[in-house]
């Protein structure tokens, strides 16, 4: 797919994930147009400046997903959607459950409404492996908004609008990553961590983005792509970044499970497995004629979880982890 004949926009468009994707794609491909959609003003213009208030091809866009109107005025003429805006943190959506709603479910149904209304041909929508048998809030809104996203198809019927979901887990890199807390504890020459047996899956923002844009031009509508990445024990991370520290347990927080699951073993039967990747097809995708997905049948009644993963980062890799995160 050449993107530069292409309207791409992206919401949530000032967050991590947002300015490392516009970064990549102003790299790598440039598209004809590329529309950052975020609210607040004041990071639109701080990215203005980091990537340059002369290139011609970025409109920033002041608005809300909670806003229909507005969505569907930013919409107008896209290709693309790339679905990032969100309220993520854990602690912040279990002490405001309506405004967690609001932004992550009714903004997901906004969205499937306005890229259907505007014809938009393909929209990828950014999901968490705390979706999986959620335990918090954040997680159940991110189910939620997978469900929305895939049934979406079926609301799009004929037209042209297709909706896929790319699910993965922690971001080394992002705002709230564990990385940056440690560095700032172990000046005091102590850290602390939830629970020793904790795992993680874990990925780079770089990942994570170049990622989403392959999933953009794989997907024909109703998939949730998973990256087969490596887990991660917190207290292995822990060394490695304050290595001369005493770890001290806290125990485990409200909301937060001692491992992750990015495949569950209901969805196993509906998943296929690639070189890089599992593809969770829908299971009735009756919007359309699916083209099949090369790739063999994931096992039965098997999960692709952080605690017995195949893969795991390598001290090496931790090392680099520890002084990027």
């Amino acid at each position: 797919m050449n993107w530069g004949d292409l309207s791409v926009l992206v919401t949530g468009g000032t967050g991590s994930f947002g300015k490392a994707f516009a970064r990549h794609v102003l790299k790598e491909r440039p598209p004809r147009r590329l529309i950052v959609f975020s609210r607040d003003e004041l990071k639109q213009h701080e990215m203005q400046r980091a990537l340059g208030f002369d290139d011609p091809c970025i409109r920033y866009f002041i608005g809300d997903v909670r806003d229909r109107e507005r969505l569907n005025r930013a919409m107008h003429g896209v290709d693309i959607v790339i679905h990032a805006a969100a309220m993520k943190q854990v602690p912040a959506c279990e002490y405001n459950p309506l405004e967690a709603v609001k932004t992550n479910i009714d903004g997901a149904t906004n969205l499937v409404d306005a890229a259907i209304d505007n014809k938009v041909p393909r929209v990828v929508a950014i999901s968490t492996d705390k979706a999986v048998n959620p335990v918090n809030l954040y997680g159940a809104t991110k189910l939620v908004a997978e469900k929305l996203f895939v049934q979406g198809n079926s609301y799009a019927g004929g037209g042209v609008t297709r909706f896929s979901c790319v699910r993965y887990g922690n971001v080394l890199g992002s705002r709230g990553s564990v990385v940056p807390l440690f560095k700032k504890q172990r000046e005091t020459g102590a850290i602390t961590i939830t629970d020793e047996r904790m795992t993680r899956f874990w990925i780079t923002l770089e990942q994570a983005v170049k990622f989403v844009v392959s999933c953009a031009d794989q997907m024909q509508g109703g998939e949730i792509f998973v990256p087969m990445i490596p887990s991660m024990r917190l207290m292995d991370l822990a060394r490695a970044v304050a290595p001369d520290c005493a770890i001290k347990q806290i125990g485990i927080r409200p909301g937060e499970k001692l491992h992750e699951v990015l495949v569950s073993r209901d969805e196993s039967r509906n998943t296929i497995e690639l070189a890089d990747r599992f593809v969770i097809e829908p299971q009735f995708a009756w919007w359309t004629e699916r083209g099949p997905t090369h790739g063999k049948r994931m096992a039965a009644d098997t999960e692709f979880a952080s605690e017995t993963n195949t893969r795991w980062l390598t001290g090496a890799e931790l090392d680099a982890f520890a002084e990027s995160g």
